[in-house]
């Protein structure tokens, strides 16, 4: 069995691909839902070096503040 990844563009592609499916010569698994491990992934592969903890713990202590701040409001 081989596995291809395919970017759909046109939705006429989509039926094509569900009617190959409906014919039992094609499975489709949708992996839209992409997991968090595989998001974390993702953005890490970009990343020149990772954040110190102490770059990610003022990045967390600003979005509490904003969020406290928007609930006090």
């Amino acid at each position: 069995m081989n596995t291809m990844r395919i970017d759909i563009i046109n939705p006429k592609a989509a039926k094509l691909l569900r009617d190959l499916e409906d014919m039992n010569l094609i499975s489709i698994q949708d992996s839209s839902k992409k997991g968090f491990a595989d998001v974390l992934k993702k953005l890490r592969s970009k990343a020149k070096e990772a954040p110190s903890l102490e770059e990610i713990t003022k990045e967390v202590e600003l979005v509490r503040s904003k969020r406290y701040a928007e609930k006090s409001n």
